[in-house]
């Protein structure tokens, strides 16, 4: 009778202990991804736990339309030493360059000047590259080229400032779209970003941006996967617990009950998520130089609103259609409206020929995530009416069917990505400090942190957050081939 007791009490405790990995990996973005893969790959024992219930964190392929689009990353920029654009180069993917035709429309519904309107967006993207000192807001800055080139090569357009004011607020939600900022002066001019050598709007078209991940795990063309990877989805973390002797584990407790063990793990979560969760994650609680550089840097947000139709209705040769307001037109706009005229244009995605995508950045992409879709996709038709439609001679029809980002209000995400702003210069190395792996008392690193929020030069892209993943399997893997 007590063998048996025993026996069963032994059963239970075999039963409930939790599995052991070398590496746990929270988070599957592309940094994530790359990390566990990474380390699956070198025979090491690895979990990936996911909050959501599918891998690729902000790159997210959808079926839509006649085809697919991206809700999230959208083109690869750039092909130097690029992981995504080598991993498709690898297996033969085809990797198409978007052509950008452009029309600009004002809320008249006269076409604008796209020449004119080019060789002022031409000068916005320069002003990225010139760094003055001191730093300053970049709105600023390029508020002030864009009126010297007027004063200097255009004087008679100083005559005309209703056309200035539309052109710098024009200019400025490209800024904002770029980098997902509220305001163009929240960005810096003295950031470290640094662009990839080559084109940088190449497009996975049809075969989505997901197959880069299919690639990365080994699914791609029904692929079997990586047999040393365990992966958790719609499983949430709770608390990280780091220890500091050598021979104890680190403990991931996640909100479902479940508590897995490693030797170390890879945190990949997004910086709002950290920025959200920071106190309750960690335990111990995270040093004072990480807590800064999460409150420091900034996460930004770029929502898309995408429409399908049944049949394409814009000119066919035309990939994008940008907006410009007059004032006169922005002024009768009610003020329950006044989001649409934050709304830079629209594009048309490569992986579908019936879809426009809207664009839609900082606190208004806030706002517009809050909106019923109902209202969000009547008022988005009558903007295209009243910018594109009446130009055409067309009625612009109804959408049959509609998608839309919520990516800052998703809790596992909490925003789109990150960018430079104006406390850059005063912290220049928050991103290395956020980087930095938290060690135990022999100085081996515990948990580590990947994800494009860490990455210096390439922070803001699926290329970046994929180095960093990268970058922390190497530390785990010290002779992992260069």
């Amino acid at each position: 009778m007590e063998l048996t007791l025993l026996l069963c009490v032994i059963g239970v405790v075999v039963a409930d202990s939790p599995k052991h990995y070398d590496t746990i990996v929270v988070g599957l973005g592309s940094a994530g991804v790359t990390a566990a893969s990474t380390l699956a790959r070198a025979g090491r024992r690895v979990l990936g736990i996911e909050a959501q219930g599918r891998v690729g964190g902000r790159v997210y392929t959808v079926p839509f339309g006649d085809g697919v689009v991206e809700l999230g990353g959208e083109w690869v920029l750039g092909t130097k030493n690029s992981p995504t654009y080598a991993a498709a180069q690898q297996h033969n993917i085809s990797i198409i360059p978007q052509e950008w035709n452009i029309l600009t429309y004002y809320s008249d519904g006269t076409a604008a000047d796209s020449k004119l309107i080019s060789h002022f967006s031409e000068l916005a993207d320069e002003s990225f590259n010139e760094g003055p000192e001191p730093p300053e807001a970049q709105g600023n800055f390029t508020t002030r080229k864009i009126m010297e080139d007027i004063t200097k090569n255009r004087p008679d357009l100083l005559k005309d400032q209703d056309f200035i004011s539309g052109l710098l607020t024009f200019i400025e939600l490209m800024v904002d779209n770029l980098e997902g900022s509220n305001d163009w002066n929240e960005v810096t001019t003295g950031g470290d970003y640094e662009d990839l050598e080559g084109p940088q709007s190449l497009s996975f078209h049809r075969h989505g941006y997901k197959t880069f991940f299919d690639i990365m795990l080994n699914t791609y063309k029904g692929g079997p996967g990586l047999p040393n990877l365990d992966i958790k989805l719609n499983t949430e973390v709770k608390v990280i617990r780091s220890p500091q002797h050598p021979t104890e584990k680190v403990i991931v407790e996640c909100s479902d009950g479940s508590t897995y063990v490693a030797d170390n793990v890879i945190v990949t979560v997004s910086l709002g998520v950290l920025k959200a969760k920071k106190s309750s994650l960690f335990s111990p609680p995270l040093p004072k130089d990480k807590q800064t550089a999460i409150d420091k840097i900034s996460m930004g947000v770029l929502d898309k609103v995408v429409l399908a139709f049944d049949e394409p209705w814009w000119t066919q040769n035309v990939s994008r259609l940008l907006f410009i307001w007059k004032e006169a037109d922005k002024n009768k706009v009610p003020v329950s409206d006044l989001w649409t005229t934050k709304i830079l244009g629209a594009s048309r995605p490569m992986g579908s020929s019936n879809t426009l995508t809207l664009w839609i950045s900082g606190n208004t992409a806030k706002e517009v995530e809050a909106l019923p879709e109902d209202t969000v996709k009547a008022k988005c038709v009558e903007l295209l009416q009243k910018f594109v439609g009446d130009t055409l001679k067309i009625t612009v029809p109804q959408p049959n069917a509609i998608l839309r980002t919520t990516w800052y209000s998703n809790p596992h995400t909490r925003g789109s990505y990150t960018f430079d702003n104006t406390l850059t210069p005063d912290y220049p190395d928050a991103r290395d400090w956020l980087a930095s792996p938290i060690l135990d008392s022999a100085e081996t690193p515990r948990i580590l942190f990947a994800g494009e929020a860490t990455n210096r030069r390439h922070f803001g892209t699926v290329h970046g957050a994929s180095e960093t993943g990268y970058r922390e399997a190497k530390r785990l893997l010290p002779d992992i081939a260069k």
